[in-house]
């Protein structure tokens, strides 16, 4: 059985590196930016160690479900992330200020934040508990999920402005894109002109 195990953790392994490579180059497509799209899976980190932290102190181990619930922590995490790091990528493109455009997404985007993470963490919490029969077997899953989400909530409403603002302090406001048909271009308000 060992081998087989390892076999399904270096595919586990594999399959998350390559989704996090393809959700890293879908928001890059999205933002037209790497420095965005990478502010975004900044998250990530926090979330992993939150989750190896939680198994750690509840005496649970890395296998199969807990890692199975390490992947929907870092969905949602990047789905909060990504909710942050847009409303303020559209308040800094009309203010040219990083740092008050971080302040004022997560002043706005705190409640959906929370009440996501809380509505998880609370559907989760009957499962890490491990109540019923064959509990023991799947309360990993939620244990992972619990901690992924604890450190999730804290990274994207208290860390990730902070790397936003120090990131994008700098970056310009005008549109990098070449599409002809997109208000915001450089490109389109030149041929105008």
């Amino acid at each position: 059985m060992s081998p087989v195990l390892d076999d399904t953790m270096d595919s586990l392994n594999g399959g998350l590196l390559i989704s996090i490579v393809v959700i890293f180059l879908m928001l890059a497509a999205n933002f037209q930016s790497f420095k965005v799209s990478a502010i975004v899976l900044a998250s990530v980190p926090a979330v992993i160690l939150g989750a190896l932290t939680m198994l750690f102190l509840t005496g649970s181990t890395l296998n199969l479900q807990s890692y199975m619930g390490l992947i929907m922590s870092i969905g949602v995490s990047v789905a909060n992330a990504l909710l942050l790091i847009s409303n303020a990528e559209d308040i800094r493109k009309k203010t040219g200020d990083a740092l008050s455009a971080a302040k004022q997404a997560a002043a706005l985007r705190i409640r959906p934040i929370i009440m996501t993470s809380l509505a998880m963490t609370a559907g989760m919490l009957p499962m890490a508990i491990g109540f019923g029969e064959g509990g023991d077997q799947t309360s990993p899953l939620g244990r992972a999920v619990i901690g992924g989400l604890i450190a999730s909530t804290f990274a994207v409403l208290v860390v990730l402005p902070l790397i936003y603002a120090y990131i994008q302090n700098k970056a310009s406001v005008e549109s990098v894109s070449l599409d002809p048909e997109d208000v915001e271009s450089k490109y389109f308000d030149n041929e105008n002109k």
